[in-house]
């Protein structure tokens, strides 16, 4: 293996023929090029995505009426009814699969401005809400503090804002905890400013331009009754969101006297479904990569083994003349599979290099644009070690069957061959 003379022999045979030698390593180049591009373009599609979802619970699901759609218990189609805060006391005490459960209210702004702090005004989405809302959706809180269980209780006129709302309404780097900002002619005390973990999903309005306030005191500041707007639930681990949504939907229709067969009464939407399809898509991504950049990598490694073919061939006298000296015929094996093996090498490391390379190029590009849907388009070290791996074992079957043509070379029909 470290015999001197054996490297520059296989150094001479590649550098004897560099338009042949360039070609052939060509396509191991291309091959392994190919894979750790679409490795990485395909890390980097998944990163983008749950980077859109970061922070959100993927096992949420959320519930709101829509107005019955089949005539029930005498009760005509086209009825509309509401869901209510019995209906979350009821789900609490009937469903023990839910993990949170967070009635919401509200989230529309309006017509015109509709909240004021001194002199400035904007028009923000004002909802009432609940603690376990910011537990299924979380938020990183600048000030202050957000809602809690007392503040719903007791009905506290007290506000949450969010980043974006703290910028209009206040001064750069003002402190707006104890101060009062005016919600549709209500003073409300605010408490707490936040920013969203997560800005790519918004249920119920932009996190940045919303306005927090208990959801009980919206109930009796602005006259909705016990009404709520919608539920979002998540369920314990272990569970399914989809079969936790069925029951809870079909115990709101009964409830609501909703026929059991009226699939558009009750609207809904699982992402935990959604979650699990994007990641059923992405392991499909990956395996279409390992079929698309292993068919690559097994054309060069045919063409290197063909190539290896010809040059036994015109080696013939020499193999001939090796053997006829007492040469062992593994000598003869190692001789051509170490040749195979170097060329695939060298190809394969230099496509491996330039296909970082390009990833590391495109993560710069991506970063300094802020480009959404895309997020480091790296290759795991595992995974291309293991490719490059792949690609010496290649190399080696590559010139596995050169080498036993070789050694069936007769030393007699070798030193005649021309």
């Amino acid at each position: 293996m470290f015999d001197l003379d054996r490297w520059q022999e296989i150094y001479e045979t590649l550098r004897k023929n560099k338009m042949r030698t360039f070609l052939t390593a060509f396509g191991v180049f291309w091959g392994i090029f190919m894979l750790v591009v679409l490795m990485g373009a395909g890390n980097g599609l998944r990163n983008g995505v749950n980077d859109s979802m970061k922070g959100f619970a993927t096992n949420s699901i959320f519930i709101w009426p829509q107005g019955t759609t089949v005539p029930y218990k005498g009760l005509p189609r086209g009825r509309n009814f509401s869901l209510t805060n019995d209906d979350v006391a009821a789900l609490r005490n009937n469903v023990p699969e839910l993990e949170y459960l967070a009635p919401k209210l509200g989230g529309d702004g309006g017509n015109g401005d509709n909240v004021m702090y001194g002199l400035k005004s904007g028009k923000f989405s004002v909802s009432g809400d609940v603690p376990d809302w910011c537990k299924i959706d979380p938020v990183v809180i600048m000030y202050g503090r957000l809602l809690n269980e007392k503040d719903v209780t007791d009905s506290r006129k007290v506000v949450v804002i969010g980043n974006r709302v703290q910028e209009v309404l206040f001064a750069k780097n003002e402190n707006p905890v104890g101060k009062y900002i005016r919600i549709k002619g209500i003073w409300f005390q605010v408490v707490g400013s936040f920013k969203p973990q997560n800005q790519n999903i918004n249920i119920g309005g932009d996190k940045q331009l919303s306005v927090f306030i208990p959801i009980t005191t919206m109930q009796k500041a602005y006259n909705y009754g016990d009404n709520i707007g919608f539920l979002a639930l998540t369920t314990k681990k272990g569970n399914s969101a989809a079969v936790v949504g069925e029951k809870v939907i079909s115990m709101l229709k009964r409830r609501h006297d909703v026929a059991p067969n009226d699939k558009d009464a009750i609207g809904h939407f699982n992402l935990e479904e959604l979650f699990d399809q994007v990641t059923g898509l992405f392991t499909g991504i990956d395996v279409l990569v390992w079929v698309v950049g292993t068919g690559t990598l097994l054309a060069g490694v045919i063409g290197i083994s063909n190539i290896m073919l010809v040059i036994v061939k015109e080696r013939t006298k020499e193999i001939g003349i090796q053997r006829a000296i007492g040469a062992p015929p593994i000598v003869i094996m190692s001789q051509i599979i170490t040749e195979s093996v170097v060329l695939t090498s060298i190809a394969g490391f230099f496509g491996l290099c330039l296909g970082v390379g390009l990833l590391s190029l495109l993560n710069m590009v991506m970063s300094e644009q802020k480009g959404g849907g895309f997020k480091d388009p790296q290759v795991d070290f595992n995974m291309a070690i293991m490719a490059l791996g792949i690609l010496i074992v290649s190399g080696a079957f590559a010139g596995l069957l050169p080498a036993l043509r070789a050694i069936k070379v007769r030393p007699i029909d070798a030193l005649r061959y021309e």
